[in-house]
């Protein structure tokens, strides 16, 4: 799994407009089981010789489980800090009104406490009771439960912007490095997770001017003189009650969890390629009981790898094949390579390494590569280095694939691996190949997935084949293959798996013909 996503667990719009009297403020009011979040500034509804002419702002209020977060770290479900990235999403919510446009959203942590509350009312504003403009909570402690500036406490230096060029976009920002912080937990602004807050910039808030140039303590009107004299009215996001399960708020985690095994995809050192590309990576997975576990005992660069030519009875014989300086092996010439735990993988090693037909190979049919630290092996496998191809015109691959271990049905509970199978369009298999059990797979080294509601197609998790990494598929000896935690999806629906893979001749993605139907079902 490469992306986890957590849905909000509280959220709701505080507001200090104007009630339908145009007289009396909403100030007092929560909308926190509306199924909608709303942000907006008008200016100059109302004017008079006292207060000149009004300043009207709502914000909205969102936070999200981070003890879940913490708690899946410890597991090991998502990897640690620098390795993920966590990014808050909102989906825009289409309305009658007028749609602002050319605007920019602040999103900045909130520095106290507040409750969601169970108002519904986002028009008069008749539901009272708090988080709202002036209160964050009801309490009973000295500090009465208000915040200590209208309108919501937030830590301003740790805010981040998003441009909203025609109104109707989705918000999306990267919120890692304040989240990594309420994990951590050693910051005091930051001990403890109480949401973000989102509004409109202070440029784009309405402006205000009071006489004694602080905020209304009674109006809750903020004193704002760099603020707009233009109106924003109104962008609405979906809230975490709405009936649309893909529209909810959520903070979503990716990360590149990849394996590229090279087992069945290991080339020999070669001058027409780059020496990135003249490295393959070999993997040993160490299960146990059908669970992926560290070997005790093995501790730093105390796993070593060797590789022996074939003997006539398929095991490793001769001396140990040297080695060419790189990836993981030490020095040029040497006779094994250093293999290390992969980076948030639990029970997974991995070495980088070249091999060329100078090192006494004369390009092998089968080569062995031996797992052992001391006196104790670990793993004897095999593979089958091929030369790099080399073709007078630029070749085009049309291929064929199927899922070799898809279910009819899945649960939200499941954690599901899907398996693929890839082939040459042209494939003309021998009689050899017909009657072998496990034929050999094409391996693609760059290919992506998306998933599709088939009822309305709505890309529930989209391609990720630019720098997010979190849709890359993984491959090994047996083929590409990828791992979906069901909880993503809606239940009760049919759903789509579609697969793209990078094409060097033509330096772009192309999306595979064939795809793949499953249901979720509680």
């Amino acid at each position: 799994m490469a992306i986890l996503r957590y849905s909000a667990s509280i959220d709701t719009t505080i507001t200090n407009a104007f009630k339908a009297d145009l007289s009396n403020r909403g100030t007092g009011s929560n909308m926190g089981y509306a199924d909608s979040l709303e942000i907006f500034s008008i200016y100059a509804q109302t004017s008079g010789s006292s207060t000149g002419r009004s300043a009207e702002l709502s914000r909205t209020l969102v936070q999200f489980p981070v003890s879940k977060v913490i708690s899946d770290r410890s597991a090991g479900t998502i990897p640690a800090s620098g390795s993920v990235s966590f990014y808050l999403r909102m989906f825009n919510a289409e309305h009658p009104f007028t749609l602002p446009q050319d605007f920019t959203l602040t999103v900045a942590p909130v520095s106290q406490s507040w409750v969601e509350g169970s108002g519904l009312d986002m028009d008069e504003y008749k539901d009272l009771g708090s988080a709202n403009w002036m209160q964050a909570r009801v309490s009973a402690s000295t500090d009465g439960g208000a915040w200590s500036k209208v309108g919501g406490d937030y830590l301003t230096a740790s805010t981040q912007q998003v441009y909203f060029q025609r109104g109707f976009e989705d918000l999306e920002v990267d919120v890692s490095d304040t989240v990594e912080l309420w994990i951590a937990g050693v910051d005091p602004a930051f001990a403890t997770n109480y949401g973000f807050g989102v509004h409109l910039t202070a440029s784009q808030e309405a402006y205000h001017s009071s006489s004694t140039g602080l905020d209304g303590p009674s109006t809750g009107v903020i004193q704002n003189t760099s603020g707009s004299t233009d109106s924003y009215y109104t962008k609405k996001f979906f809230a975490r009650s709405s009936q649309y399960f893909f529209k909810r708020p959520v903070l979503e985690a990716r990360w590149d969890s990849r394996v590229e095994d090279d087992r069945e995809n290991f080339f020999y050192s070669s001058s027409i390629a780059p020496a990135a590309d003249n490295l393959n990576t070999l993997y040993l997975y160490n299960y146990i009981r059908g669970q992926l576990v560290n070997i005790p005992g093995l501790l730093g660069d105390n796993l070593h790898v060797s590789f022996y030519s074939s003997s006539a009875a398929g095991t490793p014989s001769g001396p140990k094949i040297r080695l060419a300086g790189g990836g993981d092996v030490p020095a040029d010439l040497d006779h094994s390579a250093t293999a290390s735990l992969v980076s948030g993988k639990t029970g997974i090693y991995s070495c980088d390494l070249a091999i060329t037909a100078s090192s006494g190979t004369d390009m092998l049919e089968a080569i062995h590569d031996v797992w052992h630290s001391g006196g104790v092996e670990y793993l004897t496998g095999s593979f089958y280095p091929e030369k790099f191809p080399v073709y007078d015109v630029a070749p085009t691959f049309t291929r064929v694939t199927s899922c070799k271990n898809l279910k009819k049905s899945y649960s939200p509970l499941d954690k599901a691996r899907f398996r693929f199978f890839v082939r040459s369009r042209d494939w003309s298999p021998t009689i050899y190949t017909v009657a072998t059990a496990n034929n050999p797979t094409d391996i693609i080294t760059s290919a992506s997935y998306s998933i599709v509601r088939v009822t309305d197609n709505h890309q529930a998790v989209a391609y990720g084949t630019g720098s997010d990494l979190s849709t890359y598929m993984s491959y090994d000896k047996d083929g590409s293959y990828f791992d979906l935690d069901m909880s993503l999806l809606e239940p009760d629906y049919m759903y789509e798996i579609k697969l793209s893979y990078y094409n060097d001749s033509i330096g772009d993605w192309q999306e595979q013909p064939q795809t793949f139907k499953f249901r979720v079902e509680e």
